[in-house]
């Protein structure tokens, strides 16, 4: 068997405005539009990705938080309705969802070699978070791939912010060893906003891009400063800073994904890729890749 490889990671936020405004047949609300540089980014991305061919979508959602151990789930397939607890007027969408479940087992036996706590989620039951699903969708709208989920545990919250990321290494180590070990052509997708400040109000109208805006200038600054480190192959450093920038900015990597993934692609020291970046009532979020070609035409200089 081929080994397998990461064929790309990448940051995609999951604001359910971004599904709303493009209007999803599988989302019972329509949009009109609204948040344009992020949807063209993800569709920037999408081109990028068609590309590389890839073979499963493996995405670390802060909304499947579990407070033992780093869960993943196992089962072949999920049919429901996932509803944003917070925005529920404008997402509750249909999914139905087939998993990659060796992989996700491999995932957990390779995560205990690190010494992670680890369970298999095969409740068929089970109710796919929001986050996950519209990350999935951004990326993915045909759902054509299959897909590995894991949670987020909450050691970043319940310990510290420096306890998690050494948490979240451990899993992108363990993530990696699992994929090559599987021969597929697989994708990560960090499911994380940058700065998290929520506006608490919204406007009359959902999609009045007059009303949008950044939470506050310092979280933009911020927010700059890290996307200029991804562009420059600065992943280490980024990666010292984060417990500054989540403080000064709430920022949403927090909960892990980002660390799980720079981790996984072996902290990457080649550019990124920053397809868009928009707020999304205050929040700043961009899509952003690390892409195999990229990878490969760096190693070769």
């Amino acid at each position: 068997m081929a080994r397998g490889k990461i064929v790309a990671g990448i940051l995609a936020p999951h604001p359910p405005h971004l599904v709303y405004a493009e209007a999803a047949p599988q989302n019972e609300v329509h949009g009109s539009c609204g948040w344009e540089s992020l949807r063209w980014g993800y569709a920037a991305c999408r081109e990028r990705l068609r590309a590389l061919q890839a073979e499963v979508l493996l995405v670390h959602s802060p909304h499947w938080q579990t407070i033992v151990g780093h869960h993943v789930i196992a089962v072949d397939t999920l049919k429901g309705l996932a509803v944003d607890p917070i925005f529920p007027h404008i997402f509750r969408y249909h999914y139905e969802v087939n998993f990659e479940v060796a992989l996700a087992k491999k995932i957990a036996e390779e995560a205990r070699v690190e010494g992670l706590t680890t369970a298999l989620m095969t409740n068929p039951d089970f109710c796919l978070d929001y986050g996950s699903v519209t990350s999935l969708h951004m990326v993915n709208p045909q759902w054509d791939l299959p897909v590995v989920v894991l949670s987020a545990n909450n050691s970043p919250y319940y310990f510290s912010t420096t306890k998690g990321m050494e948490e979240m290494t451990k899993l992108g180590v363990a993530t990696r060893r699992a994929i090559e070990q599987s021969g597929k052509r697989c994708v990560l997708l960090a499911s994380n906003s940058l700065s998290h400040r929520h506006f608490t109000e919204e406007p009359a109208v959902i999609e009045d891009m007059s009303a949008e805006r950044i939470y506050q200038h310092s979280h933009y600054q911020w927010d700059m400063k890290v996307l200029a480190m991804m562009r420059a192959g600065r992943a280490q450093e980024l990666l010292e800073l984060l417990p500054h920038y989540i403080e000064e900015t709430a920022a949403e990597v927090k909960a892990g994904a980002l660390t799980w993934m720079l981790a996984a692609l072996g902290v990457p020291t080649y550019g990124a890729e920053v397809h868009g970046y928009g707020t999304v009532i205050g929040t700043g979020n961009a899509v952003v890749g690390w892409y195999e070609d990229v990878e490969q035409g760096a190693s070769n200089v």
